[in-house]
């Protein structure tokens, strides 16, 4: 059997191999999160039905009725971004920067979900932007990528040539993934954390939530109405989006070439081993010599 009909046949059982790790990983961290949240949740339940029992005896005027009502006045001054605190009242989320903010999170598909478009018209705009919005996004965030990507390849090349060391390009690919990870994720979290009152741990998880755009919408920045934001504080935020999703992305797409490199590298493997196994049960007959020796003489010549 050639190699190339070898590894046609590996092909099925690599996809079905890949598929059983990718549902083995999904399930194996809905048990950690179970395990880890699950018991919180319950805890957290507990104490809000012992809340809410206290605030109907203390508020004995205050029915179910009447507490629906506060709560729902309360979920809807939140979405609006309205503080409760004082009496005053703020421009809200709807502001320009804001509403620049929430367009960037839109076709980053962030999506937080602490604001949404409520009227017909903005929900209808919301579909065709979004529609034309994400492709664009996408093509924009792959050339910036790849614009990164050429300046570390000419700066290792560069390198290489004036040290002649191989080593180069690794310490210049090491030297940039440390200054993005500096740049994205120590800085705005210094940054939010002084701005939004969140411990360090909370800040770094919102700037990976947000970077890898799974964006649950338990931290948001730029969106406390009971602090005043600077103006620049926006377009700050949406820079910091724009260029760390770009950085993002290309340090994903560096991890998947690795994985798929290992892919490759295990399957042919297990395709020479099989070959192996398959020349040693026929026997070194002088016709598979002759094979094997074709095969050789055929075997392209890689660096």
């Amino acid at each position: 059997m050639e190699i190339k009909e070898m590894l046609n046949l590996a092909r099925v059982p690599s996809i079905l191999m890949l598929g059983v790790v990718y549902v083995a990983y999904v399930l194996i961290g809905g048990v950690v999160f179970w395990k880890l949240e699950g018991d919180l949740g319950q805890k957290d339940i507990s104490l809000l039905l012992l809340s809410k029992k206290n605030l109907l005896a203390t508020y004995t005027c205050l029915n179910q009725e009447g507490l629906e009502s506060v709560a729902q006045m309360v979920q809807d001054a939140s979405k609006a971004g309205l503080s409760l605190k004082g009496n005053y009242t703020t421009d809200g989320f709807w502001k320009f920067t804001s509403s620049a903010v929430f367009a960037a999170t839109v076709v980053t598909t962030i999506g937080y979900g602490n604001i949404s478009p409520s009227s017909t018209a903005g929900q209808i705009f919301c579909v065709f932007f979004a529609l034309f919005g994400i492709p664009l996004n996408m093509v924009v965030l792959n050339r910036v990528g790849k614009y990164m990507l050429v300046i570390e390849r000419n700066l290792s090349d560069f390198l290489e040539e004036k040290t002649g060391r191989r080593c180069t390009r690794f310490l210049v690919h090491l030297v940039s993934y440390l200054s993005g990870a500096v740049l994205f994720f120590i800085v705005p979290m210094i940054v939010f954390q002084q701005h939004e009152g969140w411990t360090y741990s909370q800040a770094i998880y919102y700037c990976f939530i947000t970077l890898s755009t799974i964006g649950f919408g338990d931290f948001v920045a730029d969106s406390n109405p009971d602090k005043k934001y600077p103006e620049w504080y926006s377009v700050l935020m949406a820079s910091w989006i724009f260029f760390g999703l770009a950085w993002l992305a290309l340090l994903i797409n560096h991890s998947i070439d690795i994985l798929e490199r290992l892919n490759t590298h295990f399957k042919l493997r297990w395709c020479r081993q099989t070959k192996e196994e398959s020349g040693s049960a026929e026997g070194n007959t002088p016709d598979t010599q002759v094979e094997e020796e074709d095969e050789i003489r055929k075997a392209p010549v890689t660096e």
